[in-house]
């Protein structure tokens, strides 16, 4: 597939609490055939951890 399904851009950055409901979202862009785009980038706001993970549409030629 050339283009990610149902309108979905080619860059997205995953946003939440580091906790299983965001892993789960990661996972399941991977699924979709996003690749990670480079480490995540993790915060404490005064409660908890929060975690962002930017996921790219491989290009394919």
């Amino acid at each position: 597939m050339s283009t990610p399904p149902d309108g979905l851009p080619i860059y997205r950055v995953l946003t939440g609490p580091d906790d299983a409901a965001f892993c789960h979202r990661v996972s399941e862009a991977i699924a979709l055939g996003y690749e990670l785009h480079e480490g995540p980038a993790v915060t404490f706001n005064g409660e908890r951890v929060i975690v962002a993970q930017a996921v790219v549409w491989p290009a394919r030629s």
